[in-house]
């Protein structure tokens, strides 16, 4: 089943939010919106383009000729990291950076400049491997949590579940660094973070 979405549409001071799908089929009952006393015709015109994050856009006619237009843009607004959205398999070290980049971008507004600063942080850690373990000192995951169990403020799953460690680790970073690029610093200089 295809995943909805939803695309709100502003009149004066009304939004509403319904499933883009279902906008389609606005348009030819009109005359019963009408009868409500609120008449506009809706379309919904999918962006063209070459990047998988489209947007969808809505143009509203109401009376008196000015059209209103709200754009769905996945990107900004309603893309979330998650694993139907993943180019990669879950639990590879490939999808954990792609979901790193993702989540960090779009919770903490950090850039490409960030994940570089992240990617050597947690090669030196882990490897990116969210099974990995130290032995001697109980640390666990991708951001080699001390104890691991920390990591369970963001899922019960902190210790099978790369999300929630990496959830966990770019809290703990942004807490205690300020940034991926400060924790990389401190590493550099320490040997640990």
């Amino acid at each position: 089943m295809p995943k909805r979405r939803l695309a709100r549409v502003g009149i004066g001071v009304l939004a509403i939010a319904v499933p883009a799908t279902a906008l389609v089929f606005v348009a030819p009952s009109a005359p019963a919106a009408e009868t409500t006393g609120v008449a506009a015709t809706v379309g919904v015109t999918p962006s063209t383009g070459s990047s998988a994050r489209s947007a969808i856009l809505i143009d509203v006619d109401v009376p008196g000729g000015k059209t209103w237009r709200a754009a769905a843009d996945r990107q900004s607004r309603d893309f979330r990291a998650s694993r139907s959205s993943s180019p990669h398999a879950f639990g590879t070290v490939a999808y954990s950076k792609w979901f790193a980049r993702q989540y960090m971008q779009q919770e903490y507004g950090w850039g490409d400049d960030q994940f570089a600063a992240l990617e050597q942080l947690w090669q030196h850690e882990s490897g990116w491997n969210h099974q990995a373990h130290n032995t001697s000192s109980g640390a666990h995951g991708i951001p080699q949590a001390l104890p691991g169990s920390k990591m369970g403020m963001f899922g019960a799953d902190w210790a099978t579940n790369p999300e929630t460690q990496i959830k966990w680790g770019l809290h703990y970073i942004k807490s205690g660094y300020g940034s991926p690029s400060g924790a990389l610093g401190f590493w550099n200089s320490h040997n640990w973070y």
